[in-house]
């Protein structure tokens, strides 16, 4: 299988706060790595990071082959522009905890906004590449609704149409039911769950354990911003090794 994400030697680091310690991760094209452990572990980092929405001090991300967010002159590291920034994060959808959509567009509107602002569609392309993805999250009968007028889960599927509409590379979800009531997560994890069914390649970072052990091809336990195990779901979960990974899964199970 082909790669499309490698990391490798991350290092990222608050102040003196050192959040990641060295992650090394690969991530083959149509794969669903999920990202599981206790807050403050790295995780959400991680993925910002990986999005380009936070700086890093060491090691390199690597996503189709291309280095992302710095490049090497001679040995030494510098950052490259904003345009190109924008540019390279084009490559991934984030979807995440909050839903970020805009209250005066509707749910239409938030989809075509970065395919117009962005990728620079005319409005009718782009209202039509806006109302195929909002099809495809079961939201085409609402797509003039209003964010005020959504639900909590039929926002975050509008979120999760805006990524896809921009034709990512990579999803990233970053605990993308956490802010939501439990009778709406089902619908959320659903349409996650389609995805990865159809070959997207996602990384996802969750607190849904029936997501991770159905959905993933593998799963990725991370504790004080390391890697700590990682392996098939039906392995680390049913047969984890690590000792803090045993009382992350006995305690989330309680």
């Amino acid at each position: 299988m082909q790669s499309l994400l490698k990391i490798n030697g991350l290092h990222k680091s608050f102040g003196n706060l050192e959040v990641l310690k060295g992650i090394d991760l690969e991530v083959n094209q149509g794969q669903v790595v999920s990202i599981i452990g206790s807050s403050g572990s790295g995780k959400t980092t991680l993925l910002r990071c990986v999005n380009l929405l936070e700086e890093f001090q060491a090691g390199e991300i690597v996503i189709e082959g291309q280095l992302i967010g710095y490049r090497d002159k001679g040995g030494r590291r510098s950052s490259i522009s904003e345009a190109e920034k924008a540019r390279q994060r084009a490559l991934t959808g984030m979807v995440f905890q909050t839903f970020n959509l805009f209250p005066h567009l509707s749910a239409l509107g938030n989809v075509t906004l970065g395919l117009r602002k962005v990728l620079k569609q005319p409005r009718a392309e782009a209202e039509e590449t806006a109302a195929h993805w909002l099809d495809r999250v079961g939201l085409s009968e609402r797509k003039d609704y209003y964010p005020s007028q959504l639900s909590g889960g039929q926002q975050q599927r509008v979120g999760i149409a805006r990524a896809l509409a921009m034709a990512p590379k990579l999803m990233l979800f970053d605990e993308a039911t956490s802010a939501l009531d439990p009778e709406l997560v089902g619908e959320v994890l659903q349409v996650m769950t389609d995805l990865a069914s159809e070959g997207m390649t996602m990384l996802v970072v969750t607190h849904e354990m029936s997501f991770a052990k159905d959905a993933s091809t593998r799963v990725v336990f991370m504790n004080e911003g390391v890697i700590a195990e990682e392996g098939p779901p039906a392995t680390l979960l049913t047969n984890p090794k690590h000792p803090r990974l045993q009382d992350f899964l006995a305690r989330s199970q309680r």
